[in-house]
């Protein structure tokens, strides 16, 4: 239930506001005086009071609001963020400007209607706690950028709250030797996270072994996991070590393991539950000890479903699964990314910047990587322009509610004053919710102190 502070030295203000807003579950607390208001805030602490109505003028003889200024500027140095409605019979529009630069809620004269007033506060304590939950939620971003700030990043750029916990997770198992499946879009940075949960893990000494199992003949997987013997195919002409031999005492990367076939699965599976093998082409058992991570953009569940990939094999790699999200799910990334890949001395211009944030990037972080790198190298000056990228203009398309003239700091201050200080008026002339101008009157230092 929102707590409402009402502040006015009339007795039947007081009671009606009481009334009205206690009709619609709000916990009311009254004071008469400035005083009173203030050893209210005092009593109850910073925090718990969601919203205050206050009065300018507290005694018969005053007019010129000086009262309600300085209880106003007490109120906020209590609790800096406290909304805070005037309500007043009798400020002239210069006033009510002042006050709404000097950091008033909201200014309603009397006699309120109890529809706006209602919705005047219930709006400014709902935007409250969202910027409570922005602050929280960027608390809790840097604490967590910190744990991950520990980990050996291998050059990787990271800006988002989704691959920061994808990461705080990679912090966690690392040092295990448990088996890892990751998966996500090609592109993605599967690879990537790989290597940190290599160069992270207690056998970070040791060799890091990657194998593209989609990038190989079925006939010759087998022979790249697992070596073979001179003449055990045709071709073979001397004996070769496999990716399981060269990744002893360290981590072997399988990329698409969906594409492994059916006959590498089995002997995959062995190797997994025992730690031996043969090559190709011998009769001699060897033993490794490797930490296994794999990766696919493949359904295996489906696969299994199919019986295209073994079900015991597919819960030996699982027994830890990572997600790594499609570039298009963690916007934060873009740019950060965009202005690692810039060679030096190249920068990007505003317009270039949109076009990337507007482009879908099916190909994920490795088309942003060519993208760059080729504007990079097409561009006849320093500054990478929107042209010099080369991003198919129907995927550039501004949305038509992008396309509206955003009002500077001057026109949302001459709105407010046209309104006679009612937020919600001056909204709606500049064509945009309450809450939307709350936003651009915070970031122009308009009604904030």
């Amino acid at each position: 239930m929102p707590r409402l502070l009402i502040i006015d030295d009339n007795a039947g203000v007081r009671t009606a506001l009481r009334v009205l807003f206690e009709l619609h579950d709000f916990d009311v607390v009254e004071a008469n005086s400035p005083e009173q208001a203030i050893a209210c805030v005092n009593t109850l602490g910073t925090g718990a009071i969601d919203a205050a109505l206050q009065d300018m003028n507290f005694h018969a003889d005053t007019t010129q609001g000086d009262e309600g200024v300085q209880l106003f500027h007490a109120l906020r140095a209590l609790d800096a963020d406290l909304p805070i409605v005037l309500l007043t019979a009798w400020t002239h529009l210069e006033h009510a400007v002042a006050l709404v630069r000097a950091g008033a809620s909201d200014y309603l004269q009397k006699p309120w209607q109890d529809d706006k007033l209602l919705t005047t506060v219930n709006n400014l304590i709902e935007l409250r706690e969202a910027q409570r939950g922005q602050l929280r939620a960027s608390s809790e971003l840097k604490r967590q950028r910190a744990e991950v700030s520990e980990l050996d990043l291998r050059g990787m750029v990271v800006a988002s709250p989704q691959m920061i916990d994808l990461l705080r997770i990679a912090a966690r198992i690392a040092p295990s030797n448990i088996a890892v499946l990751i998966t996500g879009a090609n592109g993605a940075g599967k690879e990537r996270i790989a290597e940190i949960l290599h160069h992270n893990s207690a056998v970070r000494g040791g060799p890091f072994i990657g194998l593209n199992c989609g990038a190989m003949p079925n006939e010759l997987i087998e022979a790249e996991l697992f070596g073979a013997e001179a003449g055990a195919f045709t071709g073979a002409s001397r004996a070769r070590e496999g990716r399981f031999e060269a990744a002893d005492g360290g981590t072997l990367f399988l990329d698409e393991i969906g594409n492994l076939p059916l006959a590498g699965q089995i002997k995959l599976l062995r190797v997994l539950e025992t730690g031996q093998f043969e090559r190709l082409g011998s009769n001699k058992t060897r033993r490794v000890k490797v930490r296994l991570i794999s990766a696919t953009n493949a359904d295996l569940k489906a696969m299994m479903a199919r019986g295209s990939f073994r079900e015991d094999l597919y819960y030996r790699i699982n027994v830890i699964a990572l997600h790594v999200p499609a570039l298009a799910e963690r916007p934060d990334d873009l740019l950060p990314l965009a202005r690692h890949f810039l060679a030096p001395g190249k920068t990007l211009s505003a317009a270039a910047m949109r076009a990337l944030t507007l482009h879908s990037w099916p190909g994920n972080v490795r088309e942003l990587k060519n993208a760059i790198t080729r504007a990079g190298l097409l561009a006849s000056s320093a500054q990478i322009t929107q042209a010099d990228l080369g991003l198919p203009e129907a995927k550039l398309a501004v949305p038509a509610a992008q396309t509206a003239v955003e009002p500077d700091r001057d026109e949302i201050v001459q709105a407010i004053a046209r309104a006679d200080g009612v937020i919600a008026d001056a909204a709606t002339a500049l064509g945009m919710t309450r809450q939307s101008l709350y936003r651009r009157m915070e970031r122009f230092a308009i009604g904030r102190i």
